[in-house]
């Protein structure tokens, strides 16, 4: 497979004045593996080197499908597996939109593709131990955020370590959490026992 002959398959399919395309939707058959990797610091690597034009990465990020654990680019006509190291986003930036709904201020956030996700929802965002921590028994669950169609973000430690200055501690019993309130719920970025 070549990257190539599956970004012309792709041309005319997504932009920042359309929606993302029907991923979804689309049923092709699997062609195979292609040497891509999302590496856990969020960059895009192809046959072991990486993919510097951002326009190229917006355009394969809007065409990742999650199916189980596996992850795929699809085109209409294609479907070609890709290796991610943990999540296929990571976020890089935060804002605090304040008042930007009727209950109260809501985070913003944004990934290393330009992908904006508005946290607004208790299921958006989720406490996980990353995969290589999974066998360290003192491996502490950090917050994953969902982007979209099962597609999860883990925060960049900058931007983990700023939205705990943010967080209010609370205390129950022996567990401390540190909690956000956005768009009028309260989401949990850590806890210590």
């Amino acid at each position: 497979m070549d990257l190539t002959r599956f970004q012309q398959q792709l041309k005319g399919t997504s932009s920042k004045a359309r929606p993302l395309p029907p991923v979804d939707q689309w049923n092709p058959d699997f062609c195979g593996d292609i040497n891509l990797t999302i590496a856990l610091d969020g960059r895009w690597f192809y046959e072991g080197s990486p993919i510097g034009r951002a326009s190229l990465v917006q355009l394969f990020a809007s065409v990742i499908k999650r199916e189980g654990d596996k992850y795929f680019l699809v085109t209409p006509v294609e479907k070609v597996g890709i290796t991610v190291e943990d999540t296929p986003f990571l976020i890089t930036q935060w804002v605090k939109e304040e008042g930007g709904s009727k209950d109260g201020s809501t985070y913003v956030f944004t990934t290393q593709t330009g992908d904006v996700v508005r946290l607004e929802r208790a299921d958006q965002l989720e406490l996980r131990v990353p995969p290589k921590a999974i066998q360290d028994p003192e491996a502490t669950p950090i917050p994953y955020l969902c982007v979209r169609r099962n597609l999860w973000a883990r925060l960049h430690q900058n931007t983990y370590y700023q939205l705990l200055e943010q967080a209010k501690e609370v205390t129950s019993g022996s567990c401390t959490q540190f909690k956000i309130q956005s768009n009028g719920t309260s989401f949990v970025l850590g806890e210590i026992t």
